[in-house]
């Protein structure tokens, strides 16, 4: 037997009162103050007579005195405990009178009938330009209520966001300046009065060529093109170990020097090819030469030849010495792929794989510009004829032209699909070739600032581009598909294919004399190519 045997439970019947909720209220405010838990409702409900209430409020604890309840203070209860009907209609009026305006704004507010403008300003609102099943009339219904909810204006204003978010943006890529130091300003002005005396010059030539009787420029343009025509490879040399990366002319084209990734350079004699001379030094491979020009190979100790190595190194080298005369270190760790020097030789520029080209000068013994603007690495760049602006070519698939007088970029080549690779002017001075990694060289117009032709010249990336240094009458690129092509320049026929190289073709030049064309290989030889007549 268990001690809930011994326990008899009672059911005490439970009584329902009707009356009124201020009679109701008044017995629990009661309760509470006798110290009963208001939530108890089952204590209330078994107050069933003021005898009932006297025992409990006997057996209950004393609480503090408190102020009997007024009558205010019970119709305020109530208010709280019972849903306030008005104010929720209240809303409910508002909301609906809100939406009838929004309607009739909707029915005011003008919208075009033309679907394809209707999505266009739905795009402009950042919103779905069509919904599943959505007709037109639908669409411009949506439209409608959209404008009538942000505002009549609302396409116009997104239209202006975005115009000032377009004009900061272009802003914030353009090309910015700032102070240099006096060696600049030295620079400057000496490249402006070395150029303007020269572009002088060129335009007067420019005018006498013009004097020419047009049956005399075709009869000549006839010869030249029979001449390269016939051009054949006149002599092959193994020029290095590893595989040949650059390779140039000298003015006089009596010389060649070429560039190898075993670090070495060598000149060589033209047109047989014999080793002249072994430049040492580079510890890396080399990108890119240069002859410095009107330098006569009886001069010693005097800068006739550089060098760019991809450690970063800039070596300067003369005639009858092995060993650099002087280095520029002011590269590295970041690869120079191409150099070049200034028409009047006194500046050399290099091309770094740290976004930038630089200006150097060989006068004042220390760099004068370190120019910035490309977003990739600068791989190949070339002078102007007269000397006054330079082009530029990066890893970005643009080009530059750079004004050496004021510091100014005064064209943007954008166009190419690819890398640009290699970059040349016109010995007339306003047409600009370039050669990319989309396979194609395009020819620019620096009168224009605008691409004027597209080449589709080879089958694989466009790794050289040379003009004709005599007259500019037509245009030699060459490609990592073995081939080397001559284009006829004006109307950019095919001339000539030059093929004999079993491996990608890096580099090529052209003598001043326009007798030969040298190109460089991965197959570790260099080819000097003439004309058989």
């Amino acid at each position: 037997m268990s001690d809930d045997d011994d326990i008899q439970y009672v059911k005490r019947q439970r009584t329902l009162h009707y009356g009124s909720l201020e009679e109701s209220e008044r017995k629990r405010i009661a309760a509470v103050s006798v110290g009963i838990p208001a939530s108890s409702s089952s204590q209330l409900e078994d107050i069933d007579s003021d005898e009932d209430y006297e025992e409990q409020k006997k057996s209950a604890p004393s609480p503090p005195a408190a102020p009997p309840p007024t009558a205010g203070a019970l119709v305020n209860k109530i208010d709280d405990d019972f849903f306030d009907l008005e104010t929720e209609v209240a809303k409910d009026k508002v909301a609906l009178l809100e939406e009838f305006e929004r309607k009739k704004r909707a029915r005011q507010i003008n919208v075009s009938t033309d679907d394809a403008e209707i999505k266009r300003n739905l795009r402009y609102l950042n919103e779905p330009i069509c919904y599943f099943g959505e007709g037109p009339a639908e669409r411009r219904r949506r439209l409608k209520e959209l404008l009538a909810s942000l505002g009549e204006n609302a396409i116009k204003e997104k239209k202006n966001e975005e115009e000032e978010r377009k004009q900061l943006q272009k802003e914030q890529e353009s090309t910015w300046y700032h102070e240099g130091p006096e060696t600049l300003r030295v620079a400057r002005l000496w490249i402006a009065d070395y150029s303007l005396p020269r572009a002088k010059c060129r335009l007067e030539k420019a005018r006498q060529n013009l004097k020419v009787p047009s049956a005399t420029r075709a009869g000549r343009m006839v010869e030249l093109q029979k001449r390269l025509q016939s051009l054949s490879a006149q002599s092959s040399q193994v020029g290095d170990a590893r595989p040949l990366s650059g390779c140039a002319f000298s003015n006089d084209s009596k010389l060649l020097l070429t560039s190898s990734w075993s670090g070495l350079c060598k000149l060589w004699s033209v047109p047989d090819c014999k080793l002249q001379q072994t430049l040492r030094g580079h510890t890396s491979y080399v990108g890119g030469v240069a002859f410095r020009p009107d330098v006569q190979q009886d001069e010693k100790n005097i800068v006739a030849m550089a060098s760019g190595g991809h450690d970063g190194a800039v070596k300067l080298w003369s005639f009858g010495s092995e060993e650099s005369i002087a280095d520029i270190t002011g590269h590295m760790p970041h690869r120079v792929s191409k150099l070049a020097f200034h028409p009047s030789g006194r500046f050399l520029a290099t091309a770094c794989y740290d976004a930038s080209w630089r200006l150097w000068d060989l006068e004042q013994k220390t760099e004068v510009l370190h120019q910035e603007g490309h977003a990739k690495s600068v791989h190949c760049l070339a002078f102007q004829a007269d000397g006054s602006v330079i082009v530029t070519g990066g890893l970005d698939a643009f080009g530059r032209v750079w004004d050496l007088r004021t510091g100014r970029c005064i064209m943007f080549l954008e166009g190419h699909l690819g890398s640009i690779f290699g970059v040349d002017f016109s010995p007339n001075g306003f047409h600009i070739a370039t050669g990319s990694q989309d396979n194609t060289c395009k020819i620019w117009d620096l009168r224009r600032r605008q691409s004027v032709y597209t080449i589709p010249a080879h089958i694989n990336l466009i790794s050289d581009v040379k003009y004709q240094r005599d007259g500019g009458s037509f245009l030699a690129t060459c490609s990592y598909d073995c081939t080397t092509k001559i284009w006829s320049n004006k109307t950019w026929q095919p001339l000539k294919t030059l093929e004999g190289h079993d491996g990608k073709v890096v580099s090529l030049d052209i003598s001043s004399d326009s007798h030969y064309i040298l190109t460089t290989s991965f197959d570790r030889t260099f080819k000097l190519w003439a004309s058989d007549s």
